[in-house]
């Protein structure tokens, strides 16, 4: 049997390619969610969102630019706001420079969350990837990243504060 339609256009050795990132592309968010749902009553998305506000400035980032961090519309952002206040774990409040910005505020116990669920979920992250590349490909893995995302969007999105310079 052939195959038609839009993938008809991909050689072989490119169908196969796409078949095991897409793959991935399922498969992984569904792993990381149930670890981080099982451990730390979070959603991948909600770690995130915790995270990064951990990882910035005095815990502190507009919610535009966590949005933009998240890949996430400003409505989802705010739907997954709305439930980490809920359990005190960050706030929210206008931007005291701009008031027409508001900004999201890690709180001391969201922190606590991120420091409760950060071991688990680098354990699963090590073993579900960098137990099973070589130093090179995990460099290669980086560098492919980086190219794939930027031919979907220009802007390099969230990176940790700690983050090496991209390479060239």
């Amino acid at each position: 049997m052939t195959h038609s339609g839009v993938l008809a256009e991909l050689t072989p050795e490119e169908l196969e390619t796409w078949a095991g990132l897409a793959t991935l592309l399922e498969w992984l968010p569904t792993a990381l969610d149930a670890q981080l749902q099982r451990d730390a009553q979070l959603t991948h998305f909600e770690y995130g969102v915790l995270y990064a506000l951990a990882d910035a400035p005095g815990g502190t980032l507009r919610m535009s630019v966590l949005a933009s961090y998240a890949n996430s519309s400003l409505s989802r952002l705010s739907r997954a706001a709305t439930r980490l206040e809920s359990r005190d774990w960050m706030r929210r409040e206008p931007d005291p420079a701009d008031g027409r910005f508001t900004l999201a505020i890690l709180t001391d116990l969201g922190r606590q969350k991120v420091a409760e669920a950060a071991p688990g979920h680098a354990a699963l992250v090590r073993r579900l990837i960098f137990e099973r590349l070589t130093s090179a490909q995990q460099q290669q893995l980086r560098d492919i990243s980086r190219r794939i995302a930027g031919g979907i969007r220009p802007d390099e999105g969230w990176a940790p504060a700690t983050a090496s310079a991209p390479s060239a």
